[in-house]
């Protein structure tokens, strides 16, 4: 076994071994987990992460003849241990490190502060303090594709078209089994203020980093026995929620998990207390769009691949790869302003706040079917806030929606009136993007 995990870093690093002080190469630091309770879903991500990196040097040479380089640094999903890595990491490359992935919401938190001051970007796809979508205020943070904001709206949005309309909401009881974490807890204002407005019972139910000990947990759903459940679970948290569900035989159709609870590497370790289960999702898995074809003629048949070949296109696989094309996407959009050579953490962040992914540009990449067309401005970071719902069948998963969009009217409002009140904490302006160039 110590011998594979050793291969398979000498693969990742196989294309960053060169000095990451040349001048003609682009830095992008990893924060991964590939230990520990959280590991079954931060090795995939990582894996599409690092492969659609080197691809971008296999294929095409680097960013317009920029290189690019990364270092993987392991935070076991651990906030500290999250800050040191980028303490260690940001000032690497001719540039120093442009943008950061966190991967965590605690560890986004604890960023929020650093990133202005050190000027890198955080992109937090999918994650992430909700109020860092008003670019007015957070100028440093991007949550493209939503914020868990969003995540509950279109959760709730889901349950109401399930019944036949958001008037059939009214006297239910909805569960909300959360990790007892800042990502757990991100969605509960949303998720109280739709309860309020529409008339639903919302149970709150916290589970213990690392969410191993649930049987309390669902002893409470057995009793209470809500009309549906939704979990915000990561890591082993969620397989053990879906088996804890089976043995309270509490049915796992009126389960709607998060899109960070609706992976391959929560169903399969269920076994068949997983059949039924729904989550929302941002991408599709599957191998079977273009990018993929690349992937495996210039990486995987060539020992190249950080994964295992059968492990390509699983759903955080491809949400790792659709975080690497945002951040060499975001290069390539400033590189257009500021020239084709090594960029900084301020100019790659003018990059994400003029990202355009039109449908054209993501068929050309390789993207289409993976990824919806989407703009970020300054002053929306999110670019687009959507997904749909996706089932697991006992063996992969098939969707059962069309795309959701969150209600804006209702979360851009409580976006803006949160970051007001973060500018007021932390004496920042509000009207940023007046002031951009």
């Amino acid at each position: 076994m110590r011998s594979k995990i050793l291969e398979l870093f000498a693969v990742i690093f196989a294309f960053t071994v060169t000095p990451a002080l040349a001048q003609s190469e682009q830095f992008f630091p990893s924060l991964v987990y590939r230990t520990g309770p959280y590991a079954p879903n931060g090795i995939p991500f990582a894996n599409g992460f690092a492969d659609y990196l080197n691809l971008v040097n296999a294929r095409d040479g680097g960013i317009n003849g920029v290189k690019i380089t990364t270092e993987e640094c392991e935070t076991g999903y651990a906030t500290d241990r999250g800050v040191e890595c980028y303490e260690r990491l940001k000032g690497k490359g001719p540039t120093g490190a442009s943008l950061f992935v966190p991967l965590s919401t605690g560890i986004t938190y604890a960023l929020m502060d650093k990133a202005p001051v050190d000027k890198i970007a955080l992109l937090t796809s999918g994650y992430g303090r909700s109020e860092s979508a008003d670019g007015n205020v957070v100028r440093w943070a991007f949550p493209i594709l939503g914020t868990y904001w969003d995540a509950g709206d279109i959760q709730i949005e889901y349950i109401a078209q399930s019944l036949g309309g958001w008037d059939k909401l009214k006297g239910k009881k909805i569960a909300d089994v959360y990790h007892d974490s800042p990502y757990g807890k991100e969605p509960i204002p949303v998720l109280q203020a739709l309860a309020k407005q529409q008339g639903f019972e919302l149970q709150l139910l916290p589970v213990t980093h690392p969410g191993v000990e649930q049987k309390a947990t669902w002893l409470q759903i057995r009793q209470s026995r809500p009309d549906f459940t939704l979990l915000w679970g990561w890591g082993v948290m969620n397989s053990t929620a879906l088996k804890e569900a089976a043995a309270v035989a509490y049915p796992r159709d009126k389960m709607l998990g998060v899109w960070w609870a609706g992976a391959e590497a929560d169903t399969v370790p269920a076994e068949d207390a997983a059949k039924g289960y729904e989550a929302l999702a941002l991408n599709p898995a599957g191998t079977n769009f273009p990018i993929h074809k690349d992937v495996f003629a210039l990486l995987y048949d060539k020992n190249l691949g950080a994964a295992d070949r059968k492990d390509v296109g699983s759903v955080l696989y491809n949400r790792g790869m659709i975080n690497a094309l945002f951040a060499t996407e975001a290069v390539r959009t400033a590189q257009a302003k500021f020239g084709n050579k090594p960029l900084t953490g301020e100019q790659v962040r003018w990059g994400l706040e003029n990202l355009d992914l039109t449908a054209d540009k993501i068929k050309k990449l390789g993207f289409e079917g993976l990824l919806t067309p989407l703009k970020v401005t300054c002053e929306n970071h999110t670019g687009i806030a959507r997904a749909k719902v996706h089932q697991w069948d006992g063996k992969e998963w098939h969707f059962i929606s069309d795309w959701i969009d969150s209600d804006q009217k209702l979360v851009r409002p409580m976006v803006e009136e949160a970051a007001k009140k973060y500018a007021q904490e932390k004496n920042l302006p509000t009207d940023a993007c007046s002031k951009a160039s």
